[in-house]
């Protein structure tokens, strides 16, 4: 019996997908592992080849034309033979121990297994020492076999991505969860279309997919998103699209929220990004965007417009979108903010006249301009105050209510 399958969809991975294998091989017998080679150009295939000889009874090997990750992925599921099924991309790896933990309860389940399996994720900055684990603790119970009308809520930075979720393969299947080829981020798609079919869940806290961060050419990176725009739209547009909301809130409303956030979440990415490219085409993929939701479900469009933290990306004119722009681009601790550069980024240079800004041409009266000494002295005052003051001084200055009395 082979518990789990392991996908492992690689392109030109020679350099790190060893480590990868070798993680999962612990498994032995009790596993199997489907690498799927996508049409790679270096060594990715002789390695794959190298593996399945040394490992016949555990790893198989495919190798195909080029389709991008979801064409591996549904490849794997294709000729999944175990109960679960598991995608595992070829630069990520599994925490030994964790693993061992894992494999020792699905031995011992007895009765009906439960439909997917949650487990601990760890983002890890190898080249910068950095480690974090995302848990669910406070929203499955630990070790306790649930449905999803006894989850609890989850916090702003939760989602429930592939890296933390192992389907029973014949979920999947029932699922029919089936990704675009050629396209980045389809995992969003993965994580959230066979969510329903999932009756009972069971959640083990333990840090068991270790999900590197750091190569230039990940989609993850802020840079090659832009640049892939169009593909986060269209996946974006397959979430939406792929489950009868309706239906969901009628069985397991707290799902239904959870999947309602979910889709919020990838609007506002797409929203911030579109924005940050800042062009006349741009602003115009982000109205589509809006618009194709609306065509598609007025009721969920008004809700997520109105109601979610999506439709404040999606705020009318140049403010609104300078708003949105500033409030991204706050993502570090208060003490670390000074007012002024938030103020320079939403309003702009802070100039008391137009020939102090940034790249302004020489004004021909300045040689004998009486007043901008003092105007260059008010410059330089205003903003060393304001630098000078941090986004934690101003909670602390409201932290009493008489001050606002």
């Amino acid at each position: 019996m082979k518990y789990i399958t392991f996908a492992v969809p690689c392109y030109n991975s020679e350099n790190y997908m060893r480590r990868c294998v070798d993680s999962l091989l612990i498994g032995g017998k009790d596993v199997e592992i489907i690498l799927i080679d996508d049409g790679s150009s270096d060594r990715t295939a002789q390695i794959a080849d190298e593996y399945e000889i040394e490992y016949p009874d555990i790893v198989r090997v495919v190798h195909k034309e080029n389709g991008g990750h979801g064409s591996g992925v549904n490849k794997g599921l294709e000729l999944a033979n175990g109960i679960y099924y598991k995608v595992v991309d070829s630069d990520d790896w599994f925490d030994k121990e964790s693993y061992q933990k894992l494999l020792v309860k699905l031995k011992a389940f007895t009765g009906e297994r439960p439909d997917l399996i949650v487990c601990n994720y760890v983002y890890d900055h190898l080249d910068e020492g950095i480690k974090k684990s995302m848990d669910y603790k406070n929203v499955f119970p630990i070790e306790k076999q649930c449905t999803w009308d006894e989850i609890g809520k989850f916090y702003p930075s939760q989602y429930l991505i592939m890296h933390s979720l192992m389907f029973q393969t014949k979920v999947l299947r029932e699922s029919e969860v089936k990704l675009p080829e050629h396209t980045f981020y389809v995992d969003n798609l993965f994580s959230y279309k066979p969510l329903p079919y999932a009756e009972t869940i069971y959640y083990m806290d333990i840090d068991l997919y270790h999900y590197y961060l750091g190569r230039d050419d990940q989609s993850v990176n802020e840079k090659v998103l832009m640049k892939r725009i169009d593909q986060q739209i269209l996946v974006t547009d397959l979430v939406t699209r792929s489950v009868d909301l309706a239906e969901v809130k009628k069985i397991h409303p707290k799902l239904e929220a959870y999947m309602v956030r979910n889709i919020s979440i990838m609007l506002t990415i797409s929203s911030i990004h579109l924005l940050l490219i800042d062009t006349a085409d741009s602003y115009k993929k982000r109205k589509d965007m809006w618009n194709h939701v609306k065509e598609y479900n007025e009721a969920l469009y008004y809700r997520l417009r109105f109601r979610t933290l999506s439709g404040f990306t999606y705020l009318p004119g140049k403010i609104g979108a300078s708003l949105t722009i500033g409030g991204y681009r706050l993502a570090k601790e208060p003490k670390d903010y000074r007012i002024g550069d938030i103020l320079r980024l939403t309003e702009g240079q802070l100039v008391p006249v137009a020939c102090l800004e940034c790249n302004a041409e020489t004004c021909k009266r300045a040689n004998i301009c009486k007043t901008l000494p003092m105007w260059k002295e008010f410059h330089h005052m205003v903003n060393n105050y304001f630098d000078n003051i941090t986004l934690s001084d101003l909670m602390k200055y409201g932290d009493k209510s008489k001050d606002f009395q």
